[in-house]
């Protein structure tokens, strides 16, 4: 069965979770975990996208953020392109580091904004990365300690979280300790990692009962929430892809800045192509890569062939760029 387009809708919340490839790990040591946290604060603010809560694992990661008006694909592309670039170039390793393609669940956020922040902060404490709150406060690769005013992550969105807890900001705080303490006895929550109707519905007592009052609830994998959030969404997101870029726009648009590229620094395509390095050529052959990476979403392995240079070269024009 093949796959379902993404839903993305600028503006809306979303759950993300993204893994390592054969659940290895996405980082080795705190100088990856530090470029990631980075990378991730710096993105969110330039593509105005909102991150509420956020836990980086040794092997996989999970956000709760608001899509800017970018759409949720732009950001998500730059954060793993660049990480895995950065990633391979410092570990000297090639190929992908991520599992497929990263999940995003579409969340009511009425019903399910503050039950995915807990949530999301606990995994470190169930992975075992940390033995108890106390230490989840103080540890710098998740989100809660900046909502306990511990650790600094001027980026995050820790106003959103702690308004819903109180006015004044050490009540809230306090509050939302009482929360998250709370949830840690309810273990994994897997109903909170999916869309669809059994979870949207609390699992399968609440399926049988729709079943035995003869009721139809509208349901959709991508999206945790009831019918009536499920239809809107759907209906918002079928009104967005009337309005973006294909894969083929993108390809098209993507060749289109090559030409232009080209054309306006006086370099030949057919040299760039065959992989010339004599005069400008690189550094336009830079200029490009990073473009049609970057905003048009082509793969290491396409711009490659499209630039005259190995999947590894890109990588390290890639590199360069993240480090300048």
């Amino acid at each position: 069965m093949p796959r379902q387009a993404r839903i993305d809708a600028p503006g809306t919340l979303h759950h993300v979770i993204f893994r390592g490839i054969e659940n290895r790990s996405i980082v080795d040591d705190g100088i990856d975990r530090a470029g990631f946290v980075s990378r991730m604060g710096k993105l969110a603010a330039e593509t105005q996208t909102a991150i509420y809560a956020w836990a980086l694992l040794d092997n996989h990661a999970h956000i709760l953020l608001r899509s800017s008006p970018y759409g949720l694909s732009r950001y998500m592309r730059r954060l793993l392109t660049g990480h895995a670039v950065v990633y391979n170039q410092r570990h000297n390793r090639h190929g992908h580091l991520f599992q497929n393609r990263y999940k995003s669940i579409v969340c009511d956020e009425e019903a399910y904004f503050l039950e995915l922040v807990r949530y999301i902060h606990l995994n470190p404490l169930r992975a075992g990365q940390v033995q108890s709150l106390d230490d989840l406060a103080s540890w710098p690769w998740c989100g809660h300690g900046a909502l306990m005013g511990k650790t600094g992550q001027e980026w995050q969105d820790t106003d959103s979280v702690l308004t819903r807890f109180g006015k004044r900001q050490k009540a809230a705080r306090h509050a939302y300790q009482v929360f998250v303490a709370d949830g840690v006895p309810r273990g994994r929550r897997p109903e909170l990692v999916g869309g669809g109707l059994f979870r949207s519905q609390g699992g399968r007592s609440g399926v049988e009962t729709l079943r035995r009052e003869g009721l139809m609830e509208p349901s959709d994998d991508r999206i945790l929430g009831g019918g009536a959030f499920v239809e809107r969404i759907i209906q918002a997101a079928e009104e967005i892809q009337g309005r973006s870029f294909s894969r083929r726009e993108s390809l098209q648009k993507a060749a289109e800045f090559l030409r232009q590229a080209c054309t306006e620094s006086g370099v030949n395509l057919i040299e760039l192509q065959a992989g010339s390095r004599r005069g400008n050529v690189p550094a336009i052959r830079s200029r490009i890569a990073h473009h049609i990476v970057h905003e048009y979403g082509l793969s290491l392995a396409e711009s490659a062939r499209w630039l005259g240079v190995s999947t590894s070269g890109i990588s390290r024009i890639l590199s360069r760029g993240e480090r300048s």
